[in-house]
């Protein structure tokens, strides 16, 4: 055993590490906060996706149906067309125990916002709307807003929007987790956008949701190749999992933030080993071994890292206030699962910035570093 551990205690680590850490508060503080950017950023990212996922979830439950119907190949998330005829909505609703069948038209807008063209009376009858000002439609050229979409743009019952290059009169605003933020009659929408006759997908309400099974199967043998599913089963593939754009994104991010924590700790440990030179040939004098002094900075880098997840996880508290406060028709979630990838994440960061400097300081001759000035 090292002579030097001999003399010493584990705890005598830990207080050198948290000494050496305390006496530089401020590069301490800056390294962590530096470190904690790349965590925040992943975590935003990541969160932000989930909760707008949450919120379309909570969206779909919030109609009432029991189970859904698309076209072929269209995907859950992605539905952005209308390739499926209104026949189909007929059909479904002459099915036994379909209570209410309802197409409706999907055309997306700016950004991540898209509009839903409904049939007011089919439509309400099974998710049952709530009015906070105005109520349903009067003319063909008016929408109805939820309260998010509405309180963002400072819109009220009475106002006018622009949507498709032309005006909108805002007839109703109805609180949130109905489909959409922004709803037509599907017959306007269908005319203005070419797709006459045509329906993005089909909701239907049962007589008894007991008799769920059985009419899926039944349509399922009834519309070969058409996707039918539960809302339960629907609402289940609204997960981050199933989008292979933002996996590659947040990977993207997840090696950012491992190349912020490289660089951080890299920077930090370097510029200790210089700075403390001649506190390591005094640790060689008195019998401290390379490998003792090596895990000095390789618990410093730790440390470090294990600061900066956590600024990184309270700046993403930071984010999400700044997201509800400024974009309210975004969600951001506090995923609390991505902390310890983000943990992981990090330390590998901190050991691979930390290995050099960490070597060559243990490899100096103590002779030299008691004399260099």
């Amino acid at each position: 055993m090292d002579p030097f551990e001999k003399r010493s205690s584990v705890p005598l680590v830990y207080r050198i590490v948290f000494e050496n850490l305390r006496n530089r508060r401020t590069r301490t503080l800056l390294s962590a906060l530096a470190v904690g950017l790349g965590v925040a950023m992943m975590l935003s990212i990541v969160g932000l996706a989930e909760g707008m996922l949450d919120a379309q979830r909570q969206r779909e439950q919030g109609i009432g149906a029991d189970l859904m119907i698309l076209p072929p190949g269209m995907s859950a998330i992605g539905m952005s067309s209308a390739p499926m005829s209104e026949r189909i909505e007929e059909f479904v609703r002459s099915q036994p125990h379909v209570e209410i069948a309802t197409g409706v038209t999907i055309q997306p807008i700016e950004r991540i916002n898209r509009l839903t063209g409904i049939n007011f009376a089919e439509f309400n009858a099974m998710a049952g709307f709530i009015f906070v000002e105005g109520g349903p439609f009067e003319e063909p050229f008016d929408v109805i807003l939820d309260e998010f979409y509405a309180r963002q743009r400072d819109l009220h019952a009475g106002d006018t929007v622009e949507f498709l290059d032309r005006d909108w009169t805002v007839r109703g605003i109805v609180e949130p987790g109905k489909a959409a933020r922004v709803v037509m009659q599907k017959t306007v929408l269908q005319e203005l956008t070419g797709a006459n006759g045509k329906i993005t997908l089909v909701y239907a309400k049962l007589d008894d949701k007991a008799n769920l099974e059985d009419v899926m199967q039944s349509l399922e043998e009834k519309m070969e190749g058409y996707q039918i599913y539960s809302v339960e089963e629907f609402i289940s593939q609204f997960s981050v999992d199933n989008l292979p754009e933002l996996q590659t994104f947040i990977q993207v991010l997840i090696g950012l933030a491992i190349g912020f924590g490289f660089l951080v700790i890299f920077l930090t440990m370097h510029t200790a080993v210089l700075e403390r030179t001649r506190e390591i040939g005094i640790l060689k004098s008195l019998g401290a071994s390379s490998r003792y002094i090596l895990g000095i900075f390789v618990r410093e880098a730790l440390v470090l890292g294990l600061l900066g997840t956590v600024a990184g996880i309270g700046a993403s508290y930071l984010t999400k206030y700044a997201i509800d406060v400024f974009i309210p028709t975004m969600t951001q979630a506090i995923v609390m699962a991505w902390w310890p990838k983000a943990l992981a994440v990090t330390m590998v960061g901190a050991l691979l910035g930390v290995l050099y400097p960490a070597f060559r300081a243990a490899k100096q001759d103590a002779l030299e570093s008691l004399s260099y000035e």
